[in-house]
């Protein structure tokens, strides 16, 4: 079976706790690494760099050497820690969903998937579970029981009111003292310039930030094919309406939507990752690793 089906939300969301989803989301993205004829990244790529003029030879892992041919520096713990923090959107537009999965359970499988895979690399790693305010913080540390504590936390998540993302953003960004990787998952269902100024703010301060945009397929598509009842989960507001009468209008709107988004990421330096909730969640974590081994 390949990793990408392995990795099927709807086939993850099946198994019995959040720990087991995130062991068996990352052990099966890793194997699938190592079967892939790209061998960008290795279990080892948390402890180890390649060598280089000027590094010293008694740091050189002679047992690497001895399996790949290649020589490679042990890292040390001061030189991989990285603190990285998981910012979680649990709103109630993300409770949304048209086939198994909801927006919020997608959110929850990929932070724990992202924190198991963060500490397995010996970085440090933070939680923030936000509405329209930060409902959890758990500050970042890099001890392997530390995950415990992350995957209760996710495993509770308590949907709330509406979205207010920026006032999220810019109070976190102060928070934070020391540069780190930001990494939020949302559906950014707010005003998209307030987000952006947001997300800059981490900028500003100095963080690599990462950004995953969750979408339900309906919501990318709304492929409805009778009259339909449509309700803001937020607002409570509802219509009535043939989608078929508003489908064109509706798909270039939110592509218009996800588009701006990822254009004024891009010039702010900030990776935007658009992500169905019927996609693989390994397209997530290549993003991931690419980002981290970029920061180094």
């Amino acid at each position: 079976m390949a990793a990408t089906t392995v990795l099927t939300p709807s086939i993850i969301s099946r198994l019995d706790n959040l720990s087991l989803k995130a062991r068996y989301v990352v052990e099966g993205f890793i194997v699938g690494l190592h079967k892939s004829p790209y061998h960008g990244f290795s279990v080892e790529f948390s402890e180890h760099r390649s060598y280089g003029a000027g590094d010293e030879i008694r740091h050189v892992d002679w047992k690497l050497w001895g399996k790949t041919d290649r020589f490679f520096i042990k890292q040390f713990e001061e030189e991989t820690n990285l603190k990285s923090y998981l910012l979680v959107d649990q709103s109630a537009s993300m409770q949304y969903k048209s086939a198994d999965i909801s927006k919020l359970d997608y959110a929850q499988i990929l932070a724990a998937s992202l924190g198991y895979l963060m500490l397995k690399q010996q970085d440090a790693v933070g939680l923030t579970l936000f509405d329209e305010k930060i409902r959890v913080n758990i500050p970042a540390r890099s001890k392997r029981s530390h995950l415990n504590i992350l995957l209760a936390k996710m495993q509770s998540i308590k949907p709330g009111p509406e979205t207010n993302i920026a006032p999220v953003l810019h109070q976190t960004a102060e928070s934070i003292k020391k540069r780190g990787l930001i990494v939020v998952i949302s559906d950014l269902i707010d005003d998209p310039d307030e987000v952006l100024s947001g997300l800059q703010h981490f900028r500003y301060k100095g963080h690599e930030v990462v950004v995953f945009h969750i979408l339900d397929p309906q919501e990318l598509q709304l492929d409805f094919n009778h009259r339909t009842r449509f309700r803001d989960m937020e607002s409570g507001t509802e219509i009535i309406t043939d989608p078929w009468h508003i489908q064109s209008d509706y798909q270039n709107s939110i592509k218009a939507f996800c588009e701006n988004y990822k254009m004024k990421c891009g010039q702010k330096n900030i990776d935007y990752v658009q992500l169905s909730t019927e996609d693989s969640l390994d397209v997530a974590l290549s993003e991931y690793l690419i980002k981290r081994k970029r920061i180094g």
